[in-house]
């Protein structure tokens, strides 16, 4: 199946969030493979959110990767410790992106908890388990996902988005999925922003 390639990108913040819900990210480590369900997504549109980055047209050295063509891997680090995986969307030149917040790990159980938690997958807690990529940072340690993958180009070897991955069993994505739609998380500072209805999750 083939790759989500920068076109998927280039549109609406909030339509490609919702449309990320269920499709499968791939991070290629080597000789292993993890996938990661999406299940959690929040879109940040830089002109009129007071919650991106890029705000207004702020361009910083951090922020310039929001600006990169769509489908462009911004990571940024929060608290100093924990990372947080986006993908740019819409036209290059405009900041808008897509924060992945969490996932499901369905192929590569074991690598995703050695990096998250130091022991194979059949070692973990039910709570450990449950935790392993529900949150941003979570998903990021889980998918050994840090700065230097930041602008890392669309449908790239080392991490890319697809519909299906038929040879290990993953199924296409169905046509419709139902989903729930929410203010984000963690923007308290954001005045009006902190209302707008952008944070998008399926049922686990």
């Amino acid at each position: 199946m083939a790759r989500l390639s920068s076109g998927f990108f280039l549109r609406d913040t909030v339509e490609t969030a919702q449309d990320l819900l269920g499709r499968y990210l791939v991070r290629q480590l080597g000789q292993d493979i993890i996938v990661c369900r999406i299940t959690e997504a929040e879109a940040y549109v830089g002109a009129i959110d007071k919650a991106c980055h890029a705000y207004g047209g702020k361009m910083t050295e951090r922020t310039r990767t929001l600006y990169a063509a769509p489908g462009t891997v911004y990571v940024y680090m929060i608290y100093g410790m924990y990372h947080c995986l986006n993908l740019v969307t819409e036209a290059e030149g405009v900041a808008a992106a897509v924060l992945i917040r969490g996932g499901e790990i369905v192929y590569g159980q074991d690598t995703a908890a050695m990096l998250r938690f130091g022991v194979p997958y059949n070692r973990l807690t039910s709570v450990q388990r449950r935790s392993l990529s529900n949150g941003p940072g979570k998903l990021c340690k889980a998918l050994n996902i840090d700065r230097a993958l930041n602008n890392l180009p669309p449908a790239d070897d080392a991490l890319y988005v697809t519909d299906a991955l038929p040879e290990l069993s993953l199924p296409e994505r169905p046509v419709t999925l139902p989903f729930h739609t929410g203010k984000r998380i963690g923007i308290d500072y954001a005045q009006e922003a902190v209302d707008f209805p952008w944070r998008f999750w399926l049922e686990h």
